[in-house]
């Protein structure tokens, strides 16, 4: 949860809420419903890196990545880096399925792990 993790992140560092949301430029009230999953996070990527600047979190690193995909996550939209690769896009129906507990075709599981061996 995208909330969860910012609130943890800002604790670590000793960053109060309003103190965060003074740089961050929101407002606390708003900002504390975002870190209860009360609102959905940010998506503007020109405010998720001044939240990853506040946090001390470098572009592209895991924690940059984790950041970005739980954002879109808690929103309901599929990581843009994700959705703008037609190969992940054709084995996301397998991908349901099998979370699901529904039996993928040969094919599905044969392209699923063609995928990882290629580490995709």
């Amino acid at each position: 949860m995208f909330g969860k993790l910012i609130k943890e992140m800002r604790l670590q560092r000793n960053l109060g809420l309003r103190d965060f949301c003074r740089r961050l430029g929101e407002d606390a009230s708003n900002w504390s419903k975002i870190e209860r999953g009360l609102m959905p996070p940010p998506q503007n990527r020109q405010k998720l890196g001044k939240i990853a600047s506040i946090l001390e979190i470098r572009p592209d690193t895991e924690e940059w990545n984790n950041l970005i995909d739980q954002a879109s996550i808690d929103a309901g939209i599929i990581p843009k880096d994700l959705i703008s690769d037609k190969e992940v896009l054709n084995a996301l129906p397998a991908f349901f399925r099998t979370i699901r507990s529904e039996k993928p075709s040969a094919e599905e599981l044969d392209m699923v792990i063609e995928r990882i061996r290629k580490g995709v």
